[in-house]
């Protein structure tokens, strides 16, 4: 389960100056394993949320490393305790290109289930600040927590509404990856609870995109058996890594050395079904969709920018009714879902726009996509 906080925006702006992407051309991924040492996490049924967490960590970062352009570092590789505050400052040390964390989620409810993937937000939902609490006080089995957060009190509703989103571009690639692990976990049948925004502590404090995954309800019998078991780490792992190593070509190409022809993960971590009576060991190869080219609105020899509100695996019909009034919806299917965007303009300012309208309708977790010749490019290549 995730930590949150607030951080102050001198330390921030302080951060901001040493860089969140390598200059070096190698992408840099933090993995952070949740919990550790005498912070366990969430535990049911012999099921410990600090052990799962690392091993997920531990797999997608194997998957990883197989790339050359691609540069892994842990906060954590054995059970060991890690304050929130050394998280961050490893990644803001290495001037990281992505920040994950990995956790597992519980609620008092044993039949809560699902995945979701976190990114840096405000929230006033009563249920989120309870969790909140829950998850903060962490943060008073640290050494000097009074000097190292500042007075910060997890129980007090206004510490948590005091934090703003000063990292617009970061945001915004935050939501792409959040979506592509949450894609991915669909596609591999693991039920998914959406992409959602919270203030986050270790998200907020480091200063590159970053994202928190939620792996699965460990206080769910079923989910917890399968969250502790090589096979649901091991799909868990495949998704995560996909979605990075898309994530990672999208915006900065595939690299010299990089080849993302087959589903990259399947050249390291491969699900093996094992026949007990034979001993013969099958490998499980599956194949991804090609995506499809979004049909554009606008000249496609320009760039033009898009708001997406949502995707789903389910198709809505293109009326305003559906979309809480906004107008100019279109869809693009891609694979099995339906994705649906909102708006098209080639101005810059325009678009930020309508990414608010967007969000002012309910749509808090939308965020801006470009498109150059039909073909979708990253908002940071737009603005070259």
């Amino acid at each position: 389960m995730f930590y949150k906080n607030k951080v102050s925006l001198s330390f921030l702006l302080i951060m901001f100056s040493i860089g969140a992407f390598s200059q070096s051309g190698v992408f840099k991924v933090i993995l952070d394993a949740g919990h550790g040492g005498h912070d366990a996490g969430a535990h049911y049924y012999g099921h410990v949320e600090k052990n799962i967490a690392l091993s997920i960590t531990l797999k997608v970062g194997k998957i990883l490393e197989a790339y050359p352009s691609i540069k892994v570092i842990y906060t954590r590789k054995t059970d060991v305790f890690v304050t929130l505050k050394d998280r961050a400052n490893i990644a803001n040390k290495e001037k990281a290109s992505l920040f994950i964390c990995f956790h597992c989620n519980a609620n008092r409810s044993p039949a809560a289930s699902g995945t979701e993937t976190y990114v840096m937000g405000m929230s006033r939902s009563n249920m989120n600040f309870e969790v909140s609490k829950a998850e903060n006080s962490v943060i008073f089995l640290e050494d000097n927590y009074k000097q190292t957060y500042k007075g910060f009190d997890p129980n007090n509703l206004e510490t948590l509404l005091g934090l703003k989103l000063i990292q617009e571009d970061n945001l915004a690639n935050s939501i792409s990856l959040a979506s592509k692990i949450q894609d991915n976990f669909l596609n591999e049948k693991l039920e998914s609870r959406g992409v959602k925004q919270e203030p986050l502590w270790v998200l907020d404090a480091s200063v590159m995109p970053g994202v928190l995954i939620e792996t699965g309800f460990v206080s769910n019998v079923a989910e917890a058996n399968d969250l502790d078991s090589d096979e649901g780490q091991n799909v868990r792992a495949r998704a995560i890594a996909d979605a990075i190593l898309s994530y990672k070509k999208e915006l900065f190409g595939n690299g010299n050395s990089d080849n993302y022809i087959e589903k990259p993960s399947q050249k390291i971590i491969e699900k093996v079904v094992k026949d007990t009576s034979s001993s013969v060991k099958s490998k499980l190869i599956v194949a991804i969709p090609k995506e499809k080219k979004a049909v554009l609105n606008a000249n496609t020899n320009e760039i033009v920018f898009k708001i997406q509100l949502s995707a789903s695996v389910k198709k809505t019909e293109l009326i305003s009714s559906n979309f809480k009034g906004l107008e100019n919806v279109e869809m693009v299917s891609e694979g099995k879902f339906y994705k649906y965007l909102y708006g098209v303009t080639s101005d810059y300012d325009e678009a930020k726009k309508l990414l608010e309208q967007a969000k002012s309708k309910g749509y808090k977790s939308a965020y801006l996509i470009a498109y150059k010749n039909g073909d979708k490019i990253s908002v940071k290549e737009a603005l070259r």
